[in-house]
């Protein structure tokens, strides 16, 4: 047992039931927090108000982003402005959409755009999902199944992103419009395609015959401290962009070294 484990213990902390999910695109909606913690963190304002929807904006008020768990269907809606050449955009993503998924968007409007040329089918080809062509349609779809993304350009040349897993009783859909940047659908393919699992509480846990589970005992002080360096990474990146530096600050993702019991 780790030394932190040890003093957690001694302290009288109890360890609390979690699971590792596999495909994380079926581990249901997750703590909202992820998101916008690590927005707010990022200088993000809090436009929410008391008994409606979780509001959001960027620090140049281009992008609105907002969370709506009080009415049917609910969900995620991204909106952002018009600004010199990118066109107005808008992105929605239903309740079940897991957090961790919304985030590998979110997370990319906090950061400076790659040089590079975006490709959103490149993080679904390096796992291996399964790809075809439908006259000017193209879908890419999960080894397992479970999940996939959708290119459709209609006639007046206007082109839709859908993505989705699980079935329509009991899985989620995401639509980004037309106008939407091509590095964002990209930073939300690899989200979606990733094969590092997530976590959820005991409790949380989807009822599906398609995941696979882990049973891992986690402190609560553990959960804390991933949680702290998620959000000391957004406000470290924050301050960079301000105040460059020579070395830039990168989100680490927890890797759970933790007791395991695979099911």
């Amino acid at each position: 047992m780790k030394r932190q484990q040890r003093q957690a213990r001694q302290a009288g902390e109890q360890p609390e039931q979690h699971y590792l999910i596999e495909p994380r695109a079926l581990a249901g909606g997750g703590d909202i927090r992820h998101v916008f913690a690590y927005l707010r963190a990022s200088g993000w304002q809090d436009k929410s108000k008391k008994r409606g929807p979780l509001v959001v904006r960027s620090p140049d008020r281009s992008v609105r982003i907002s969370y709506d768990p009080y009415q049917q269907p609910g969900g995620w809606s991204i909106h952002s402005a018009a600004r010199g050449q990118q066109a107005e955009w808008t992105a929605t993503l239903a309740p079940q959409t897991p957090v961790e998924i919304v985030a590998g968007l979110t997370d990319a409007l906090t950061q400076p755009r790659s040089a590079h040329a975006p490709n959103a089918w490149a993080p679904l080809t390096e796992q291996h999902w399964r790809t075809r062509y439908e006259g000017r349609h193209y879908t890419a779809t999960s080894p397992d199944g479970a999940a996939w993304l959708h290119f459709r350009q209609g006639r007046n040349g206007k082109a839709l992103w859908w993505a989705g897993a699980g079935t329509q009783q009991a899985g989620w859909t995401a639509q980004f419009s037309s106008t939407t940047p091509l590095h964002l659908v990209a930073a939300f393919s690899a989200a979606l395609a990733s094969p590092q699992p997530v976590m959820r509480p005991r409790g949380h846990v989807p009822h599906s015959t398609q995941i696979r589970t882990t049973s891992v005992s986690v402190l609560p002080s553990q959960l804390a401290a991933w949680q702290q360096a998620r959000i000391t990474a957004a406000r470290a990146a924050a301050w960079a962009r301000n105040w460059p530096t020579t070395s830039p600050v990168t989100a680490r993702h927890p890797r759970f070294p933790l007791a395991r019991t695979r099911r």
